[in-house]
């Protein structure tokens, strides 16, 4: 994965776009390098071809080959419910309504969705109605297993 960040950076910078996220998982029988892009306004087809095609020629000349096994190259938009992985991901966040997946329970839930209110470097506050109540809940950033904005209905 740090050689794909690495060769995708610049190729992303010249652009203006934002690397996401770089996975390597295996689905059924077949391997898939995804690379998720965004750009401020949001990605569209025609952006995640012309970085598909410039990654792919990079990739193509390595030697040895950094993958040596077959696989499907993917470059795309992170969607509506992008993770929220850096620092500035979350900062952006401020405002918006997002999903947090913890390590451990609190009040019995692993999970909240809800306002993002505040974030530093240790913690983060939500504001999460349950029924007819608004309730802030403190989560420190290491409880955090997964964050990521979400769709309110």
């Amino acid at each position: 994965m740090e050689t794909v960040t690495e060769l995708v950076t610049p190729i992303l910078e010249k652009q203006n776009f934002e690397l996401v996220e770089v996975e390597f998982v295996k689905e059924g029988r077949d391997w898939f390098l995804r690379v998720f892009i965004d750009k401020e306004g949001g990605i569209d087809i025609l952006d995640c071809a012309l970085v598909s095609e410039q990654l792919d020629e990079k990739l193509d000349a390595m030697d040895p080959d950094p993958i040596p096994q077959a696989y499907f190259l993917e470059v795309s938009s992170p969607g509506a419910e992008r993770p929220l992985k850096k620092e500035s991901d979350y900062e952006k966040a401020v405002g918006e309504y997002i999903h947090v997946s913890l390590y451990q329970t609190i009040d019995g839930e692993k999970q909240f969705e809800g306002i993002l209110k505040t974030v530093d470097k240790d913690q983060l506050t939500l504001t999460v109605k349950i029924k007819t109540r608004v309730k802030d809940y403190t989560f420190e950033r290491k409880n955090i297993a997964k964050a990521r904005l979400a769709i309110q209905f």
